[in-house]
This record gives C-alpha cells, structure tokens and sequence, in this order.
C-alpha cells in the first residue's frame, strides 16, 4: 500500500527535483500547507499572510523507499538550521517542517532529527507537525524543470 510524505525544505521547485529522481517515489505534487487560508494561490503564499509553506506531498512505495530514506534526502536538500527562509529566499513559506501523516511518521521523524542535530552545533528549527489539508499549487508549477529547463537551486 503506498504511503504519503509531505516535507517544506524552501522553494518547492528544488525540493520537487530532488526528490523525484529517488527509485520508490511514485508522484509529487507541489503546493501549500500548514496556514489558515482555503484554496491559497502562489501570489498569495508569496505575501506571506496566509500561513502555507512551499511543500512536496509525496506518494511512495514503502516497498522500494522507506520514510527515514526520504528524510535523509530531506535533510541533505536544505539547510535546517535557517528559519523561515531558504538561502535568498525569506518568509514563513519557504520554513523547514515536516508534516507527519501518523505517529509512526513523527517517531521516524523525531529520531531523524535527533540524529542530524547530534551531527551538527546549530541548532536545527525544522518543525515536526501534524499534517493538515495539502492544496496543490497551479498547475504550472508541477514539474517546473522539467517544463522550463534549468536546474535546481537545492544542494
């Protein structure tokens, strides 16, 4: 049975190409989550007003990639030591959480972080949160390299 993750490292586009060269991962769509507003637009996630991270919400097969892989990729695509921004990138939406989907995911989740802050000496400011409605960005944003070209800014 496949399995959903949804994780906001920054600029979704990045996050979205990382992860989707990972064998296991089976769709990604990039959209908003975590704020107040219903039914949010890029224009007004990027006011920062409504609440929304930049997130990935991730099917996968359990069989192929477990959870604590994909958290692995996770911490490597960004840097978590950074509140509410991304490199050039500032405000709430571009935050660094993880939005767990059960407890199973926030045990993973939580000894994941544990593990990466034991490793590192600032202190880490990804939030480890319930996850709540996911609303997909337009459709434009889907696969954006892939359409556009370039290449992600993520490390």
């Amino acid at each position: 049975m496949n399995k959903t993750a949804t994780f906001a490292a920054g600029c979704f586009w990045g996050v979205e190409d990382c992860f989707r060269k990972i064998p296991g991962v089976l769709d990604i769509r990039v959209g908003y989550t975590g704020g107040t507003k219903k039914n949010p637009t890029y224009e007004e996630v990027c006011t920062d007003t409504t609440g929304h991270a930049e997130a990935v919400n991730i099917t996968f097969d359990p069989e192929q990639v477990s959870f604590k892989d994909l958290l692995t990729t996770f911490w490597k695509v960004h840097d978590p030591t950074q509140v509410d921004r991304q490199g050039p990138d500032i405000g709430r939406q571009y935050r660094s959480a993880i939005f767990v989907h059960d407890e199973d995911q926030r045990k993973i989740a939580e000894a994941s972080k544990d593990e990466v802050q034991a490793g590192i000496s600032e202190p880490i400011a990804t939030q480890i949160v319930d996850a709540g409605p996911f609303y997909e960005a337009e459709e434009y944003h889907q696969r954006y390299f892939e359409k556009r070209g370039g290449s992600a800014c993520h490390i």
